[in-house]
């Protein structure tokens, strides 16, 4: 009868019979493992040769003796010969050291299971008919796939003396544009601080027991300070309790999150930051506006829309190889686009507003900087918007003009 047991191999001695592929797979997994690896073999793989010449292994080059599991406390054979490795697991079994046999039909006293993590969870799968690798690993791949999703209950159920806190970036809005990292994360929370925008229904798939904190902003309405959301985080944290902030676009891209870095490394809570695809590349490309083309534009420049636009903003309004995209802009667009104007910024430069990108309520419209204001007025452009400034606002850049002269005819400067 099989029975799984997790071994701390950290600096313990494993001693490895056999030189070839098999043994090469093994070894990097004993050493990620921690463990200080003997190798005994005649000849060995070009990896593990370099692995010895580095000092990282020790290896003897010569037939296995039984004196070679001294002071051993794990074994694993693999020599392409049944009964060296049935001598090795012998030697093995008398010395009471656990014995893989990973040779062809071998039987030995231990097996590597097919191995999976998931943060600081690790599944194994062992067949208990005989060794079957094939179906571990595919078991294995099965299970790990439903981690990434964050389909498994991964919640620590014994809180440790300090919690943690990873920002996590929430991307445009649909839940499978979030990353496995952050799905992992999000199934492991035991609380989740969250913003208005970003993935929200990601939130209805959390256990009953997740406390959410919404602590989302509006335009001139902001309920919940940034100080305070730093001591939610903080406080939770210090609970001893898993904490995600989960947040539109990417933590570091006008999200605020090096703040929160900050306020959590000076308390002493551990802190990590998921990157997600933020809403100034995302949204343009849910409306078919690369945010940089060959040929049209070479240079991105990203900018808070609520700032007055300073010299080098300016600058890249008058670059006709660039592009500006401006994010929370949509009130101070009349600000913004007067002062480009006044800058020396070409009144024909197109403009794309994508209004909602990544919704069913999406929709972009075009226009020129010249008329960008009044086309926002008479198309009740709203928050959230993301305004794109360039020639990739173009209507015509990414279809043959044959076909977008129609449309550009019928719409020089309405809704794309």
């Amino acid at each position: 009868m099989i029975a799984l047991a997790g071994l701390d191999l950290t600096d313990k001695l494993v001693v490895c019979v056999g030189g070839g592929s098999v043994a090469e797979r093994r070894i990097a997994r004993l050493r990620a493992a921690g463990a200080r690896v003997r190798l005994i073999a005649p000849v060995s793989t070009a990896g593990l040769a370099a692995l010895a010449a580095s000092g990282d292994i020790e290896w003897h080059e010569r037939l296995f003796a039984p004196h070679d599991l001294d002071e051993a406390w794990f074994c694993h054979t693999a020599t392409g010969s049944a009964s060296v490795d049935a001598s090795v697991v012998a030697a093995a079994e008398a010395r009471r050291v656990w014995c893989v046999n990973a040779g062809h039909g071998g039987k030995g006293t231990a097996r590597l299971a097919a191995e999976t993590t998931s943060g600081d969870v690790m599944v194994g799968v062992v067949s208990t008919a005989g060794a079957d690798p094939r179906r571990t690993v595919a078991v294995r791949d099965a299970i790990a796939q439903r981690l990434a999703e964050g389909a498994l209950p991964l919640r620590r159920r014994r809180r440790p003396l300090v919690g943690s806190v990873a920002l996590i970036g929430g991307g445009p809005g649909p839940v499978d544009l979030l990353t496995v990292r952050a799905r992992a994360l999000l199934a492991e929370a035991d609380v989740v601080v969250h913003d208005r925008l970003g993935p929200a229904e990601v939130l209805a798939e959390l256990g009953d027991d997740v406390e959410l904190v919404d602590v989302g902003k509006r335009p001139q309405h902001h309920p919940v300070p940034q100080d305070e959301i730093n001591e939610i985080l903080v406080d939770r944290a210090s609970r001893g309790l898993r904490v995600v902030r989960l947040k539109g676009g990417d933590p570091f891209v006008y999200g605020r999150g090096g703040e929160e870095v900050i306020a959590c490394r000076a308390a002493g809570i551990p802190v990590e930051v998921v990157p997600g695809i933020s809403s100034a590349i995302a949204v343009p490309a849910a409306a078919g506006v690369p945010v940089t083309h060959r040929g049209v534009a070479g240079t991105l420049h990203v900018v808070n829309g609520q700032e007055h636009p300073g010299e080098a903003t300016l600058a890249a309004l008058r670059d006709d190889r660039a592009t500006v995209v401006a994010l929370m802009g949509v009130s101070a667009l009349p600000r913004f686009a007067t002062a480009a104007l006044a800058a020396g910024a070409p009144a024909s430069r197109p403009v794309a507003f994508v209004e909602n990108g990544h919704t069913p309520a999406q929709r972009t419209i075009r226009t020129t900087l010249g008329a960008a204001v009044q086309d926002a007025a008479a198309h009740g452009l709203a928050n959230p918007a993301v305004l794109v400034f360039g020639d990739v606002a173009r209507p015509d850049l990414l279809l043959p003009a044959t076909v977008a002269e129609p449309a550009a005819a019928a719409h020089p400067q309405g809704i794309g």
